[in-house]
């Protein structure tokens, strides 16, 4: 089964992101564990974790179809040694507490060098950063996102995507989320079923398909390359439909979180809803 949701919201706490995923006939989710611009959070509380159990329970929801996202303040590849130990505090910090409510899944951005330091040594920079979390935790895997190349992120291109992967010690616990908008800005066509066929061999080729844990179904505002994260609603964007139906009846991406990110929350469920009658 395709399971398509959206990142929705944790007002009023964690265990309203369930509810809120219910409410728009979602069949997975992402959200934030705590205020994604502040560095640190009160550590959940025993009934606010038993209360997002019993809200996943009864709405369908299992570990492997929530993707939690962590703090865009983190950059793991910061070359600047204060500001990186920060970042992997706080990373940590985000694994331990996407552990402590018995999810599987924490997706992040790579990380950008700042002109800082060189790309190689940014991406061992990031890729030791995830190590450093993989082995303060026991059962969450690190889900890395695909940029959309601007500035200086690095995580654009598959190439640096692999170089992570190679790098992280344990490969049983490292993932890749593909954001369609990003992949769109990258460079990477999808604008026909050839072109979106064509980027995920190339995808299975440098990685492989083994590693997609997930997916961000965002249609995009600017044209092919232009290195600008700018989502579009489903439709309404430079991608157009074949990428979607693609995704839609693509083995891979069976019981794989599927998540909107799309700017109009009020068009979820209707973008849910077109999204399952893509597939066959």
């Amino acid at each position: 089964m395709k399971r398509v949701g959206a990142h929705v919201s944790i007002a009023g706490g964690v265990e309203n992101a369930p509810l809120q995923a219910s409410s728009i006939g979602a069949k997975a989710f992402a959200m934030f564990t705590k205020n994604q611009r502040q560095w640190r959070a009160p550590k959940l509380t025993t009934s606010s974790i038993e209360a997002f159990h019993k809200n996943c329970s009864d709405g369908g929801f299992k570990a492997e179809h929530i993707l939690p996202h962590d703090s865009y303040l983190i950059n793991l590849g910061s070359p600047d040694s204060v500001k990186l130990q920060n970042a992997r505090e706080a990373f940590i910090d985000e694994m331990q507490r996407v552990e402590s409510l018995g999810l599987q899944l924490l997706n992040f951005h790579p990380g950008s060098h700042l002109n800082g330091v060189n790309e190689d040594e940014c991406l061992q920079l990031i890729a030791e950063s995830i190590n450093m979390a993989l082995n303060a935790t026991t059962s969450v895997t690190a889900v890395i996102e695909n940029t959309a190349g601007q500035g200086t992120n690095l995580g654009y291109r598959f190439e640096q995507l692999a170089a992570l992967v190679d790098q992280v010690e344990d490969k049983t616990r490292v993932g890749v989320c593909l954001d369609t908008c990003h992949l769109f800005a990258s460079g990477y066509d999808l604008q026909t079923t050839e072109a979106i066929g064509s980027t995920f061999k190339e995808f299975d080729r440098i990685l492989g398909l083994g590693y997609l844990r997930g997916m961000h179904l965002n249609d995009a505002l600017r044209p092919l390359g232009s290195r600008l994260d700018r989502h579009a609603s489903i439709g309404k964007g430079t991608i157009g439909m074949e990428a979607f139906s693609f995704i839609m009846e693509h083995p891979a991406c069976e019981e794989i979180p599927l998540i909107l990110e799309t700017p109009d929350s009020e068009l979820w469920s209707s973008e849910i809803n077109l999204l399952y009658s893509l597939g066959h």
